[in-house]
């Protein structure tokens, strides 16, 4: 009986663990296939390939070397800043975001950010991949930074 009980908590746990995957995974309004791997920007903005690339902050500051600094977007003025800021650029450019606060699940700032160029009409749009922070996924690998 006690088995029976643990089966059944078991299975009910699992399904609350998908079910919230799942609304995760539905608030993220970008693809697997639109994250960029911090490894490849570092090496494109090495070899001085980012003609055609425009690197936005959306977090607390510019670090990535190139970026523009917008400010957090979950104040809605930056948001709005960003709006402005992406109104003359075009739609196919190839836009890529980062934030780096905190642990990605957590950033209260790529999410509006991302949706905004997804709002707009962006078909080109990544964001940079990183799933801890800044510090541990740009920094501390010694990639190209603002001076």
């Amino acid at each position: 009986m006690k088995n029976r009980r643990m089966k059944y908590v078991f299975i009910i746990a699992c399904f609350v663990c998908s079910i919230f995957s799942q609304a995760q995974q539905k608030q993220d309004p970008w693809k697997d296939s639109q994250l960029m791997d911090p490894a490849l920007l570092a090496s494109r903005i090495e070899k001085n390939k980012t003609k055609d690339l425009v690197i936005i902050s959306v977090g607390p500051e510019a670090i990535v070397k190139g970026s523009v600094d917008i400010g957090p977007t979950h104040e809605p003025e930056n948001l709005e800043k960003l709006r402005n800021y992406l109104k003359n650029i075009p739609k196919n450019r190839e836009i890529v975001i980062y934030c780096g606060c905190c642990p990605f699940v957590k950033c209260p700032n790529i999410r509006p950010a991302f949706a905004l160029l997804m709002e707009m009409g962006f078909k080109n749009a990544k964001l940079l991949n990183l799933p801890k922070n800044i510090k541990t996924d740009w920094l501390d690998k010694d990639y190209p930074t603002n001076d």
